[in-house]
């Protein structure tokens, strides 16, 4: 019996967590016409620039190196003499699977945890409290910008990812082991298609809206003290970490199983 009761609690709890983030995102859409607005139109720009034009060099430089890992690993399995295939399977691991979920994890470790301690510091210091009294929705200024922002972010960075993985790690392997870049270039344009495309940015899409809406949760939930700061954003990286892999791997068993 009790194994069943704490089934159940977990049940709920898991329900009443959904139940929140889907109210969170349900607001950030209902307000976003208040986006023409220029204060609420500012903290967009700003979390733009945050979580998307500053961690533009690092999402290149990782995906460099990332490209040129994958596609060492895959000539020293098939050889200098499979370019073509070389090439497809570079299409099929970059766009498929690691771009949208590399990308991610970047956000995550970069924008997560800042949206939840800025948003709990704010809830420490009544910030949100008085932006209330202002009679300001706080879902209207706070939430929707940031989450819009960042899932934007990151349809973008995950977009520059891909690229720099995919014509990086060619650029370097063509460079020093002198492989013709023509010979790459079939085997991609043969795997790459408008499909595989649009499922790599409905991914990073879905993994930037979710990555927003569980930082945001967690922060609005600071309350009492600031040494729960840190216990939310810890909450805000394992949470974003478990859907973004939940997604990955709904949207892959959708459209390529």
């Amino acid at each position: 019996m009790a194994t069943a009761g704490k089934a159940s609690y977990k049940y709920l709890r898991t329900i009443e967590y959904l139940y929140e983030l889907f109210s969170l995102l349900f607001a950030a859409f209902g307000n976003l016409p208040f986006l023409k607005i220029r204060p609420v139109r500012t903290v967009f720009f700003r979390q733009i620039y945050f979580g998307g034009i500053e961690t533009f060099g690092k999402v290149i430089i990782i995906g460099l190196l990332i490209g040129i890992v994958i596609i060492t690993q895959i000539t020293s399995l098939v050889g200098l003499g499979s370019a073509v295939l070389t090439g497809k399977i570079l299409i099929w691991v970059v766009v498929r699977e690691l771009g949208p979920l590399l990308a991610a994890i970047i956000i995550i470790a970069r924008s997560a945890t800042a949206i939840a301690s800025e948003l709990g510091a704010m809830n420490i210091e009544n910030e949100i409290e008085n932006i209330e009294l202002m009679g300001i929705d706080p879902n209207r200024y706070l939430i929707m910008p940031r989450v819009f922002a960042l899932a934007l972010s990151a349809v973008v960075l995950t977009f520059y990812f891909e690229l720099a993985a995919i014509f990086g790690g060619i650029a370097v392997t063509s460079i020093f082991w002198a492989v013709p870049f023509e010979q790459y270039s079939k085997g991609m344009l043969s795997s790459l298609s408008i499909a595989e495309l649009s499922v790599s940015l409905l991914k990073s899409l879905l993994f930037g809206t979710a990555i927003a809406a569980v930082s945001c949760s967690q922060g609005l939930k600071v309350r009492k003290s600031i040494t729960q700061i840190p216990q939310a954003t810890t909450r805000a990286t394992i949470q974003s970490l478990f859907l973004v892999f939940i997604f990955d791997g709904i949207i892959t068993f959708i459209f390529f199983v």
